[in-house]
Formats: structure tokens, C-alpha cells, sequence
């Protein structure tokens, strides 16, 4: 059976040669007119001239959005560990989580303990230093008229000293009485340097005191919701010890990482939207956009601010962001309209000016339903759509037209 059937197809194709590659052999053995012949071929070329039947379509480009496409999640504009700053026993109720809270609000509040009597105590040593002051410029005061009467002392000594009215000794005692009031002068006012120091440390005790005890009322850095309980009334808080957890979510943050490929599409301040994965939508705008790449992913961190005033978006909501870009004109066209060309390009053929085939390379800016959105083309294109495999550039084509996509 297998002879047979190797005998038939070795039989045909002798006859298909014979038909094809020497036609004109067969027709002058069969006896025709080789001038019969040659005008029969001469009328083969004349109807092939027409050449290759296609379809094509007349295709004008359009403006295309062209999103940024990333997938993200969102996330809480700020989120803060609120930690004590001092020890003690917490003696406020505990707020659940959930609660949301307002800026300022006290959230846990410690027990004060001593700490009103050491207030007392640093704002009596202030008294006490603030009344040394006004002693030790007396002090200054007394010693400045001293030297004034010695200096006058001094200089009637000087005087009369000239005029040999007055010993020697009583010139020199009169210059060491200025000394002396000199020397009292330095430690007068050394005595209120003291005084000073003394009231300065005073009040940085009683600030401490005070500062002390303003740590005791552990208050909201800034509206937002609880996302834990506050500390527990009775226990004991020491010094960095968890109060709560709050975050901020109005407004909150989408965040996604962006391609290198895409990232210069981007602008602060474009519109964008996101599709949440509970079904929910947001838009707002884009408020930073990364200057440095993740080292291992080669992405950049892009953040888009939504207002969330009635909190219907949680954090770490997964979402797909959209980022609005300057629209590109495109146009729309049947996948299958795309082939290749003998380097491998992708692209389609068109028809040209003198109605021949010719390859044009494109690049797909969107996939959809109706069709791919494909730039490189000039504004408006006779783009073949059927029967472009069957042609190659410079091929003359008879073509038809039939009506574009929307």
C-alpha cells in the first residue's frame, strides 16, 4: 500500500512539473502555434500586472491614554508608635482598638507619685537663689563707694604729699585702701556670678520638674485610629515602654513600583486611580515619585495621596494603580493584521502610493479587546489586514476595502 501510494506522488509531481517548468515544451509536442504560444503568455503577464488580491482597511490615528499600569497596595499616610517618656503606673482607662482619636487627645496618663513635691521643692531653691541676687549687688554697690573714697582719699594724700603736708605713709596707705576696695569690687562680683548660677540651676530644676510631669499625660501626636489597645489601667510603663499604635488614613497613601521602562512617563502631581481588591476605587494624585532604584528589582517607588475622609480604605490594601501620561497617537487595528518581515521585526504591510506592498516595523502601546493600539505608523495608513503573508515589498496589490474597527 505504501508503494502505491509512493508511485502515485511521484507521478504527480512529474505531471505538475511538466505543466509548470516546461509548459511551453508540452504545447509545441502537442502541436501548437508557437506565436499562439507566446501570446498567451504575453496575456498571462498583462492580467497579473494587476496584482495580488488583499484587503485593507483605511486606518487615521488617534489620541491614546497611555497609563501607567503597577500593582501596589495601600498604606497609612503616618504611623506612630507612641511610647512613654517617664515611668509609672498607668492610671487612665484604656482605649480600645479601633477608637479613632484626635490630635492632642490624652491616651495613657501616669501616676504622679512625688513628683508635684519635687516641684515644690526646685521652685523653693529658686526663691531662695533669686533672693541671694539683689544681696550680692549690694555687695557690689558698697564695695564701688569704697574704692570712690579711697580713689578721694588718694588723691588729697597725693596732693598735699607734693606740698610736704603729708608723710609718705600716708600716701601708701592711702594707695592700698584703693586696692583694697578694688579687690572687694572682684569679689562682689563674684559673689553675684555665684548668685546667678544659683538661680539658673534653680529654674532648670524647676523646668525639669515641670517637663516631668507634663511626660505623665501621653496625648495623640495627630488624628488617626488605634490600631491597638492602649495601656492597661494599674500597669506599670517604664521609660520607652508602648502606649499605642495610631495610624493616619486620611488621607492615605497608594504605593507602587514603577518599571525603569515607564518611569519617566511619570510626573508629580498626574492624576491616577486604583482598583482595590475588595472592589472599591480611589483616585487622587501622585505626590512622590522615587529618584533612586530598589537595588534588587531595578523599581522605582512611586506614592499617589487619596483622601480617605470617611476611612473606607484600610492599610495594606492591595490595589492596581493607574497614573494618567501624556496620551500618543495610535492606531487601532486587528492583531492579525501583525507580521514579521525577514529580520524577525514586528509590524504590518501597508499600501503605498504606487499601490505596491511595503513593511512598515510598529510597536504595540495597548492590547484590548477590540484590537492593539499600534504606533510607528504615519497619521493615516491603507493597512493590509488580509493577504499581507502573501506579499513582500515592491508587490503590486489589487486591493479591497472594507471599514475599520471603532
Amino acid at each position: 500500500m505504501r508503494v502505491f501510494s509512493i508511485i502515485t506522488a511521484l507521478l504527480v509531481a512529474v505531471a505538475l512539473y511538466g505543466l509548470v517548468i516546461e509548459r511551453n515544451a508540452l504545447l509545441e509536442f502537442a502541436g501548437a502555434d508557437p506565436v499562439l504560444i507566446g501570446a498567451a503568455e504575453q496575456s498571462l503577464d498583462e492580467e497579473g500586472s494587476t496584482g495580488v488580491s488583499v484587503v485593507a482597511v483605511r486606518s487615521e490615528a488617534r489620541a491614546v491614554d497611555t497609563a501607567v499600569i503597577v500593582r501596589g497596595q495601600t498604606e497609612a499616610a503616618r504611623q506612630v508608635d507612641v511610647r512613654a517618656e517617664t515611668s509609672g503606673r498607668i492610671v487612665s482607662a484604656p482605649l480600645r482598638k479601633g477608637t479613632f482619636v484626635s490630635e492632642g487627645e490624652v491616651l495613657c496618663q501616669i501616676d504622679p507619685g512625688d513628683r508635684q513635691i519635687s516641684l515644690a521643692e526646685a521652685r523653693a531653691l529658686l526663691a531662695e537663689a533669686e533672693a541671694a541676687r539683689p544681696e550680692a549687688r549690694a555687695r557690689i554697690a558698697e564695695a564701688e563707694a569704697r574704692l570712690t573714697e579711697a580713689e578721694i582719699n588718694q588723691n588729697a594724700a597725693s596732693r598735699l604729699s607734693e606740698d610736704g603736708f603729708a608723710s609718705q605713709t600716708r600716701v601708701a596707705s592711702a594707695d592700698a585702701s584703693v586696692e583694697s576696695a578694688l579687690a572687694a569690687i572682684e569679689a562682689a562680683k563674684g559673689g553675684l556670678e555665684s548668685a546667678e548660677a544659683r538661680v539658673q540651676s534653680a529654674a532648670a530644676a524647676v523646668a525639669s520638674a515641670e517637663t516631668e510631669l507634663q511626660r505623665l499625660d501621653i496625648a495623640a501626636p495627630f488624628a488617626g485610629v488605634l490600631e491597638s489597645d492602649t495601656a492597661e489601667l494599674g500597669s506599670l510603663l517604664q521609660g520607652g515602654g508602648l502606649c499605642a499604635t495610631i495610624f493616619q488614613l486620611d488621607p492615605v497613601k497608594l504605593v507602587g513600583f514603577v518599571p525603569e521602562t515607564s518611569v519617566d512617563r511619570i510626573e508629580l502631581g498626574a492624576r491616577a486611580g486604583a482598583q482595590l481588591a475588595s472592589g472599591g476605587r480611589a483616585e487622587g494624585e501622585v505626590t512622590f515619585l522615587s529618584r533612586s532604584s530598589d537595588p534588587q528589582t531595578r523599581t522605582f517607588r512611586v506614592e499617589v495621596e487619596v483622601p480617605n475622609a470617611d476611612l473606607a480604605i484600610r492599610d495594606g490594601q492591595t490595589a492596581e494603580i493607574l497614573i494618567q501620561t501624556e496620551g500618543r497617537q495610535a492606531h487601532l487595528l486587528p492583531q492579525s493584521a501583525m507580521t514579521l518581515n525577514d529580520d524577525g521585526d514586528l509590524g504590518v504591510r501597508i499600501v503605498n502610493g504606487e499601490d505596491q506592498a511595503e513593511f512598515v516595523p510598529t510597536d504595540i502601546l495597548r492590547d484590548t479587546a477590540q484590537g492593539v493600539y499600534l504606533t510607528g505608523l504615519p497619521d493615516a495608513a491603507d493597512i493590509i489586514v488580509v493577504g499581507q503573508e502573501y506579499v513582500t515589498d515592491g508587490v503590486p496589490v489589487n486591493v479591497t476595502y472594507r471599514e475599520a474597527a471603532q
